[in-house]
């Protein structure tokens, strides 16, 4: 894994359960907001997703992924649900979205 890697499973194994947050934002994060393409290609490849809960991020406009790596979007939208998270339409609830 590289160092890069790393800092992104770090920051998403510390996002709390039932908040979410955006790819843009851990791109922030990182130093850089427009490395949310490559959050997502090394989220896609997480090998520990219970570990690190990538479920708990989302696109910019607070939609869940279409092709959420682990069991699709349903899985994504069953795992924010149980907990706790408000979804409409495969959209989160602004209120769940915190850096």
């Amino acid at each position: 894994m590289s160092e890069l890697s790393d800092k992104i499973y770090d920051i998403v194994s510390n996002i709390p359960r039932g908040s979410v947050v955006t790819y843009g934002q851990i791109g922030e994060m990182l130093g850089n907001k427009n490395l949310a393409r490559v959050v997502g290609n090394v989220l896609h490849k997480n090998p520990t997703p219970i570990i690190v809960p990538c479920h708990r991020v989302v696109n910019s406009k607070g939609e869940l992924a279409k092709n959420f790596g682990f069991g699709g979007i349903e899985k994504q939208r069953e795992l924010l649900e149980s907990e706790g998270v408000e979804i409409t339409d495969y959209k989160v609830l602004k209120k769940y979205i915190e850096i």
